[in-house]
């Protein structure tokens, strides 16, 4: 094989520079490890007896391509009770990241531009590339806050979609009221796709979670299993929109994922009657244990979601930090890999608290240089 057969579309992007402390991680001895974005919880036992019983009872062949109406209608029926809107139907995708992949695929042609927010989830600009799409970035340095002015000023006549992740990966950045309904109103007036990625919607600190599709009707959300119930291996997702949109995604999930596994679809209709408060107060006190012991060092935007904090460098760039770190065991996340800027760093509080207290205070000791 030689390099002649990769095609060209795969080298628009680099592999995950998360995925690459990942596997460090693996390799280090006792790391302190504030890297990855996976709930430090197991999946609640109710959860893991559905699965268990739907494999024990044969539910294991594949499953309807919209997904299982046992999970299908208790999904479409809430959303139905949410919004009321007449046309938005909900299908079952491979994990919140096969929704990402069949919306670009369904949406963007190549040359239409991507509006999205700098940082972002790392997934974003990739996928935009390979189905052949611009990013458009939008900074939000140095609050992270949404600047709705620059947003219209982007907007062209090849815009086909904006691209909104609250609570936010990699800052923990929640939007507004005001900021999610000026997305709403300016995909409206100007007849642009708006995606709202959803995953952290459960992870929301210090005022309720809202959606943009509260606002605008034809907003398109991406939800799912991964973080509200530690199911991150389940590959378990939603999404809901303008029926016409999803009945493409159904039609292209078909020759592309095929279905979400089936035994996983009957453990996501227990796991939506399960009560995941407990998990949500523990993330809040985890937050505010993080920025309260960084917060005199290090220049930090308080995040109001997800599990994330994105402190800016106190020295150097964010990747010489991150590398000092490292020689203490410490694995955080450089920011150039959410993003063109090299400033910051991502730290993931989804971890034991005295594993948070020993990272806070090493963080602290590297900080006086």
């Amino acid at each position: 094989m030689t390099d002649a057969w990769i095609a060209d579309r795969t080298r628009a992007f680099d592999s995950s520079g998360i995925r690459k402390v990942f596997d460090l991680a693996r390799e280090m001895e006792s790391p302190i490890d504030l890297s990855i974005g996976q709930p430090d919880y197991d999946v609640p036992e109710p959860v893991r007896a559905a699965c268990i019983e739907a494999i024990a009872s044969g539910k294991n062949s594949y499953a309807l391509t919209q997904g299982m109406p046992v999970l299908r209608e208790k999904l479409q029926a809430r959303i139905d009770a949410q919004y009321s809107h007449a046309d938005r139907r909900v299908f079952v995708s491979s994990g919140t990241s096969g929704g990402i992949v069949l919306t670009l695929l369904c949406l963007v042609n190549p040359g239409d531009e991507v509006i999205i927010f700098d940082p972002y989830f790392v997934m974003y600009e990739a996928l935009t590339r390979l189905v052949g799409g611009v990013p458009v970035l939008i900074s939000t340095y140095p609050d992270f806050r949404i600047p709705l002015d620059r947003v219209a000023a982007a907007i062209t006549s090849k815009t086909k979609l904006i691209l909104l992740n609250s609570p936010a990966n990699p800052t923990g950045a929640v939007a507004t009221t005001a900021e999610i309904r000026g997305l709403a109103d300016l995909a409206q007036q100007h007849d642009i796709a708006l995606l709202s990625d959803e995953i952290y919607s459960q992870f929301c600190y210090d005022a309720p979670f809202e959606s943009p599709a509260s606002y605008n009707p034809r907003t398109i959300v991406i939800d799912g299993f991964s973080k509200t119930y530690g199911m991150t291996g389940w590959r378990l997702g939603y999404v809901h929109g303008p029926a016409a949109l999803i009945d493409t995604m159904i039609k292209v999930q078909q020759y592309t994922f095929v279905c979400a596994p089936q035994p996983v679809q009957w453990a996501g209709a227990a796991a939506l009657d399960v009560d995941v408060t407990e998990y949500t107060e523990a993330y809040h006190r985890k937050r505010d244990l993080v920025v309260n012991g960084l917060s005199d060092l290090y220049e930090i935007a308080n995040p109001r979601g997800a599990f994330y904090v994105f402190p800016r460098a106190p020295w150097g760039t964010g990747s010489e930090f991150v590398s000092r770190a490292l020689e203490h065991k410490l694995l955080v996340i450089p920011g150039k890999v959410f993003s063109p800027q090299d400033t910051h760093f991502r730290l993931s509080y989804a971890a034991p608290d005295e594993v948070i207290q020993r990272g806070v205070d090493v963080l602290r000791r590297l900080a006086r240089g």
